[in-house]
């Protein structure tokens, strides 16, 4: 990740919590720094009822330790940790160091922190599992579930090169899918 983020990206709140405390927490380490408003993006939303929401903007001032905190002393019993590849491998540090207030790490085109071509998305993010496979397993030995749960297609749906973004809709119907799975 770059040491110096876009000062217009820096801009805005550290975090944005919305949502339930009574249900799963969703925690979005996002290193492009959406939600600058204060507000979750729109795809999001409709989700509140049902999950906490806390949106890590990681370009800004004090996000990375404001979801480490969270993680050291989790809000509820569950913690689904969501990133994209510029920060795919953070995201797994994050989760080996509170691997007991981690219920799973949900990844978005981990792979894209290198130039994938359009449509290698699922190609890219498999050589990434496997390259973090030692990792990964680890991580599952103590109770945490790593899955890659969007890919960027390259085809009209995603408009940009991957990662795609955490705001776009495949995102949230993915995160929605392994919380369903998972039974938290």
């Amino acid at each position: 990740m770059n040491d110096s983020p876009d000062p217009v990206r820096a801009e805005g709140p550290a975090a944005v919590t919305e949502g339930t405390p009574d249900g799963p927490t969703v925690l979005v380490l996002d290193p492009t720094g959406l939600a600058k408003h204060e507000g979750l993006p729109a795809t999001w939303r409709d989700k509140t009822g049902a999950w906490q929401v806390v949106w890590c903007r990681l370009p800004a001032d004090g996000g990375l330790t404001q979801a480490d905190d969270i993680l050291s002393d989790p809000p509820g019993e569950t913690v689904h940790v969501v990133a994209s590849g510029p920060f795919a491998d953070g995201a797994l540090r994050l989760a080996e160091k509170h691997a007991g207030g981690v219920r799973s790490v949900l990844l978005v085109d981990p792979a894209a922190d290198e130039f994938v071509p359009p449509g290698d998305g699922e190609v890219a993010d498999q050589h990434w599992e496997d390259d973090h496979r030692e990792r990964i397993d680890g991580l599952t030995k103590n109770g945490v579930e790593v899955r890659v749960i969007a890919h960027s297609t390259g085809g009209a749906s995603d408009r940009i090169p991957a990662p795609l973004p955490l705001g776009h809709p495949d995102v949230v119907a993915g995160v929605a899918d392994a919380i369903d799975s998972l039974g938290a």
